[in-house]
C-alpha cells in the first residue's frame, strides 16, 4: 500500500476543507447575489410606478385620466431583455394597461413588492397606492408595474460566478503557498535523516541538528532511544566481559585437571585430577548462573517497582539456606523486624540476597557465623565472622556501581557483589561494605533502601 506525504496529506485536508467552507460561502453569496439583484430590481420598479403615478389627472368629466410617459417604461426596458408589463386602476376598476396583470392587496405602505408570474412568465410586481385632487375631494388610484426576472437572474449569476471564481484562484492560491511551505520547513527533517544516516553505527551521542520546535519532541525521543540503546550495549559489552574474563580459568583449570587425568598412571591421581575438573564446572556452572542474574537486572533496567516484603523475604531465604550452609559447617541465621516494606522487585531482591548468603557462607569458612538482618529503617545487612576484606578495599568497592573483574575476597569471584551493587541501584538502595566485628574482622554488607512512594 502506497504511503501519503505529508505535503499530500496536508493538501488533501487543506483543499477538502476549504470545499467545505467554500460551499458554505457561495451559499452565502448566492442568497446576497439574489437580495442585491432584487433590490436593484425594486428601485427601477418603484421609479417607474412613481414616474406613470405623476402621470394620473382628472378629467373634465371628473374621471381619471393617464398620461403615460415614456420615460417611466423606458427605464425598465432598459436594464435588460426583460418584458415590461403595468396597469392603472382608479376607484371604478381598471383604466388602462393589462388587465390580466394581478394586483398586490393594500396595505399600510403606499409601494408594495411581491414575486408573481404573467402567464407563465415568472414576474417582480410593484403597486403604489396614491390619490389625486378632485373639486372638494380626492379620488384613489393604484399604479401596479411589473418586469420579467431575467436582468435580476442574471446579475445574481454573474455575482455569484465572480465569487466562485476568486474562491477558486484562492484555494489554488493556498494549495501553492502549503506545497511550497512544507517543501522548506521539511528541510530540518531531511538535514536530521542526514545527520542520523552519516553517523557510525557506534555512534550513539545525541543529536545536535538544526531543528523547529515542532520537532524537539522528536529528537528527543531519538536521542531518548539512543541513551537506551547505549545502556543495553554497554550491559551487553559489559556481560560478555565477564563472561570472558570470569570463565576463563575455571574452563582452564578443567582442561589441565583432564590432561592430568589422561596422564596419570594411577586410580588416585585418575580422581583427584577428576575431582578437582567437577570442581571448576561447578565454579564455571556458578560464574554463569551470575551472569545470567547480571543480565536479567540489566534487562529490568526502568521498569516500575511495586511494594514487597523485605523482611519476610529475607527471613524465608535465610529458611531455605540453612541446610546448604550447614553442609559447610557454617551457622546461618535471620534477626531483626518481622515485616518491612520497600519498593522493588521481589526475584531480583532474592537473588541479591541470594547471592549475598552465598557469598558469605563460601567465604566465611567452616564454623563461622552467618547473620541476615532487616532493621524497621529499610536496613538490609548479611554479616559474617570471617576473614573480611581490607579497609581500603571495601572503601573501593563500596563506590563502585559494578563490581570489576578482580577477586574482591580470597578465591572470590567478585559477581556476588556486582550483582547486589546493580540491584541495589536499580532500586535507588545504597549498598556499604563494614567490618562486621570491632576488632576489624568480617564482613557486613549493608543495603539502605529510599522510603516507598
Amino acid at each position: 500500500m502506497r504511503r501519503w506525504s505529508l505535503r499530500r496529506r496536508l493538501l488533501v485536508w487543506l483543499l477538502a476543507a476549504t470545499a467545505v467552507l467554500g460551499a458554505f460561502a457561495l451559499a452565502d453569496t448566492r442568497a446576497e447575489a439574489l437580495r442585491t439583484a432584487q433590490n436593484v430590481s425594486d428601485r427601477v420598479l418603484a421609479g417607474s410606478a412613481l414616474a406613470i403615478a405623476e402621470g394620473v389627472s382628472v378629467d373634465l368629466d371628473g374621471g381619471l385620466q393617464v398620461d403615460i410617459p415614456y420615460s417611466a417604461l423606458e427605464m425598465l426596458t432598459s436594464t435588460a431583455q426583460d418584458q415590461v408589463f403595468y396597469r392603472v386602476d382608479g376607484p371604478a376598476g381598471f383604466i388602462t394597461g393589462y388587465d390580466r396583470l394581478s394586483i398586490l392587496p393594500e396595505a399600510e405602505a403606499e409601494m408594495r413588492f411581491a414575486d408573481g408570474r404573467f402567464g407563465a412568465v415568472p414576474i417582480r410586481i410593484a403597486s403604489l397606492t396614491r390619490s389625486v385632487s378632485a373639486g372638494d375631494g380626492s379620488l384613489p388610484f393604484t399604479v401596479t408595474v411589473a418586469e420579467s426576472t431575467l436582468a435580476r437572474d442574471a446579475l445574481a449569476r454573474a455575482i455569484l460566478w465572480r465569487s466562485a471564481l476568486r474562491l477558486s484562484l484562492m484555494i489554488a492560491a493556498a494549495g501553492l503557498i502549503v506545497w511550497i511551505a512544507v517543501t522548506l520547513a521539511m528541510r530540518p527533517l531531511n538535514r536530521l535523516g542526514e545527520v542520523i544516516a552519516q553517523r557510525a553505527p557506534d555512534d550513539l551521542r545525541p543529536v545536535t541538528a538544526d531543528t523547529p520546535d515542532e520537532v524537539a519532541g522528536l529528537v528527543e525521543a531519538v536521542n531518548s532511544f539512543m541513551a537506551r540503546l547505549d545502556t543495553v550495549l554497554a550491559a551487553l559489552r559489559n556481560f560478555t566481559g565477564n563472561a570472558s574474563h570470569q570463565l576463563r580459568t575455571p574452563l582452564s583449570v578443567v582442561r589441565t585437571q583432564l590432561a592430568l587425568a589422561a596422564r596419570s598412571g594411577t586410580e588416585d591421581g585418575r580422581l583427584d585430577a577428576t575431582a578437582k575438573a567437577d570442581a571448576a564446572l561447578a565454579r564455571a556452572e556458578r560464574i554463569l548462573a551470575q551472569l545470567l542474574v547480571l543480565a536479567r537486572v540489566d534487562a529490568a533496567t526502568g521498569r516500575a517497582a511495586g511494594r514487597i516484603d523485605v523482611a519476610a523475604l529475607a527471613r524465608d531465604l535465610t529458611a531455605e539456606m540453612v541446610p546448604a550452609a550447614a553442609e559447610r559447617g557454617v551457622d546461618l541465621g535471620y534477626a531483626g523486624a518481622q515485616g518491612c516494606e520497600v519498593a522493588a522487585e521481589p526475584v531480583l531482591v532474592s537473588e541479591m540476597l541470594h547471592n549475598l548468603i552465598d557469598n558469605a557462607i563460601l567465604y566465611a569458612g567452616k564454623g563461622a557465623e552467618v547473620t541476615v538482618r532487616v532493621t524497621a529503617d529499610r536496613v538490609l545487612e548479611v554479616a559474617d565472622d570471617g576473614p573480611g576484606i581490607p579497609p581500603e578495599r571495601r572503601a573501593e568497592l563500596s563506590a563502585t556501581a559494578r563490581a570489576p573483574h578482580a577477586d574482591t575476597r580470597q578465591g572470590g569471584y567478585g559477581l556476588g557483589l556486582a550483582i547486589a551493587h546493580e540491584i541495589a541501584a536499580l532500586f535507588g538502595a545504597a549498598i556499604t561494605l563494614a567490618a562486621a566485628r570491632a576488632d576489624g574482622r568480617g564482613l557486613c554488607v549493608r543495603i539502605a533502601f529510599p522510603p516507598p512512594p
